[in-house]
């Protein structure tokens, strides 16, 4: 990719895909089912967007012999099919969402029969499942403080990896979503440079212009999920009733993000990016040409910050260091390349009009 780019920075990336569900969603599902089955539980119902999370836990409830229940977003549930495959084949039930099984989906059903679902909607229906099963427990994947905590061991491999090759990151990237990739990424970064030890390192998180959470939300208290189950989050937001269009990233279609993250990007110890569809994949596709690697499109907008980066250097000559955390392959999410491929996919910037009026709906403190 270096050489392709023709720049005189130095690119390195993180490389999650190789856990068995093929992403770094099992560095917080596996504690969680292991803590779970400690515990007693019989069942742990959760959500998913892409299917990454979704598939990790039920790997996970697979090793420990429990049930599994999982929401998916109801576009990448018809986007994704063998990532429903795949929890099917650990012994996860796999639900669109929203579902009739819940009176969380069957309210948003009622309103809207054609929705396309999003996160904040299956978070909603896999929070009241738990909620009305004495033997099952709810199960997140991402935004809360024990799922960075257990995240933070990619950002720690990093750090002794580049002190193996004696270099250190001048720029660190991911893509972001609900934070957990990111967050594991940045956080021990930001703990060197709070600390003095390298305190000029940017920080930078990369999401969808179609759901521009840090980069355009309001810095507020929400709910985390549609329906309001949730205790009040401080965070970005979009606005917790807010829809995304249907992207192809489904992993990064959520209204706010983790509090922490979302509190050091307010302070300015980090910053945030967003990107249109189009040239996220086309970033993805020169990284497949290039490195070999097929990855998910969520990881694809990490891709395209880190080229930004890169060709930024190639301009002003600097001889920066940079390195992006790559989450996941994308060896399911073919159709979307092929879309891609076809010229079918659509670039879209969601209005800040809509921001505004979602704000209206915030609940009132």
């Amino acid at each position: 990719l270096e050489a392709h780019l023709r720049t005189p920075a130095k690119i390195y990336y993180k490389w999650e895909g190789v856990s068995p569900p093929g992403s770094h969603k099992p560095n917080t599902a596996v504690p969680q089912a292991y803590y779970n089955s400690r515990e007693g539980i019989r069942r742990l119902a959760t959500e998913t967007g892409a299917g990454q999370w979704g598939s990790s836990l039920a790997f996970a409830t697979a090793l420990f012999d429990l049930q599994c229940t999982v929401y998916m977003v109801r576009v990448s549930y018809e986007q994704k099919p063998y990532r429903k495959s795949l929890m099917r084949v650990w012994g996860a039930e796999c639900i669109p969402s929203p579902s009739t099984r819940t009176s969380a989906g069957r309210a948003i059903l009622e309103k809207d029969p054609d929705t396309s679902g999003s996160l904040g909607i299956a978070i909603s229906e896999a929070v009241e499942d738990a909620a009305t099963h004495d033997d099952t427990h709810y199960s997140l994947g991402s935004v809360l403080n024990h799922v960075c905590l257990h995240q933070s061991i990619i950002g720690l491999e990093s750090q002794q990896q580049m002190a193996a090759v004696d270099d250190y990151p001048d720029v660190v990237l991911g893509c972001c979503g609900g934070g957990s990739n990111f967050a594991g990424m940045a956080f021990p970064f930001v703990g060197d440079k709070l600390s003095g030890r390298h305190p000029d390192t940017r920080i930078v998180s990369c999401e969808p212009t179609a759901c521009p959470t840090l980069t355009k939300g309001l810095y507020a208290y929400d709910y985390g999920d549609a329906a309001g189950l949730t205790p009040l989050l401080k965070m970005f937001t979009l606005g917790h009733d807010f829809v995304p269009p249907p992207i192809h990233a489904g992993g990064l279609r959520y209204h706010g993000d983790s509090p922490l993250l979302c509190a050091l990007t307010r302070d300015g110890v980090m910053e945030a990016a967003a990107f249109y569809q189009t040239e996220v994949f086309e970033a993805a596709q020169l990284f497949a040409h290039t490195e070999g690697l097929v990855v998910a499109p969520e990881a694809a907008h990490a891709v395209k910050g880190a080229i930004d980066e890169a060709l930024r250097c190639k301009k002003t000559g600097e001889e920066k260091t940079i390195l992006f955390n790559n989450p996941g392959h994308g060896n399911f999410d073919l159709a979307s390349y092929d879309a891609h491929l076809d010229g079918q996919l659509i670039d879209y910037e969601y209005p800040e009009e809509l921001v505004r009026e979602a704000m209206t709906r915030l609940p009132a403190l």
